[in-house]
């Protein structure tokens, strides 16, 4: 049987260098291994090092003239992780923060279970059906992480973000996204993000929130809400974009175990996206 390639980087025809803008090679599976693995175990200055190459990343957009502008829409999306099949006993131990005792004496076991990543339930909105009568919202159950992120709206460029796992609250991460470079002072956000606290929070610091107001529980949506929840809409849906991309062209999946490594994934994705952006950005002002 053949061994596994490990040279540090793989050739690529001419063509496909040329569509992808590369000089020579491409770094292959074992090299990007390695890469993240290192650096998701480097701490500068006491932070980990994926969250300090995204600051630098991100002086180096505002040297070069994409200041966050405009104001800043906060999002969050579901990355899936490979499903675990663990036993009822063992998703208690995981929830209360214990390895269970089988994983404990089976080294090798423990190494493939992912004991950071959680299942949560992503609820989509059903359309009304043709006779106007309404349909039942589905509830679709998912297991990951979550990437919080926070864009600015003149650019479209990702300013801030944070990983958890899937089932930590929007709302609650908030104050984590919150962009103090922005040049303009409005938040937008789904009602997942409408609390009292965040209200509060924002108000504090002399933002303006423009977060969605949530339809009075056992009452019709007041016009003039749903109104202004349509043109918040129309400004939020821009996040939608990132995700999109991310997802789609990007492929992004967890397939690591654990937190950390998961976040410097995601990290690595949210840079990559803003250096797509930006050279997307740079060819709308260039000279014909």
């Amino acid at each position: 049987m053949p061994r596994p390639r490990t040279a540090k980087s793989i050739p690529v025809s001419p063509a496909a260098r040329r569509a992808l803008g590369l000089a020579d090679t491409v770094p292959d599976a074992n090299t990007i291994w390695t890469f993240r693995e290192a650096l998701t175990r480097a701490r500068l200055g006491g932070k980990p090092a994926i969250e300090v190459l995204f600051a630098r990343f991100e002086t180096a957009l505002s040297a070069a003239g994409f200041l966050a502008k405009g104001g800043q829409i906060i999002d969050a999306t579901i990355v899936a992780a490979p499903k675990q099949h663990n036993t009822d006993g063992e998703k208690r131990d995981i929830k209360e923060g214990r390895i269970p005792t089988e994983w404990a004496n089976k080294p090798a076991k423990l190494r493939q279970k992912d004991r950071d990543a959680r299942w949560t339930v992503k609820y989509t909105k059903a359309k009304p059906s043709a006779d106007g009568m309404p349909r039942v919202d589905l509830a679709i159950p998912a297991f990951g992480y979550k990437n919080h992120i926070g864009i600015d709206r003149w650019h479209g460029l990702i300013r801030t973000w944070t990983t958890t796992d899937a089932s930590r609250h929007d709302g609650a991460v908030l104050p984590e996204l919150i962009d103090r470079n922005n040049t303009a002072s409005e938040v937008w956000a789904d009602t997942a993000y409408r609390s009292q606290a965040n209200e509060k929070y924002l108000a504090d610091r002399l933002l303006r929130s423009q977060i969605h107001r949530k339809k009075p529980k056992g009452k019709p949506m007041p016009r003039r809400i749903a109104r202004a929840n349509n043109r918040k809409s129309k400004v939020r849906a821009a996040v939608e974009h990132v995700f999109a991309r991310q997802k789609g062209p990007m492929g992004l999946f967890i397939r690591t175990i654990g937190i950390a490594r998961a976040t410097t994934k995601i990290g690595l994705a949210n840079i990559l996206y803003n250096m797509k952006r930006v050279r997307w950005l740079t060819a709308q002002t260039a000279p014909i």
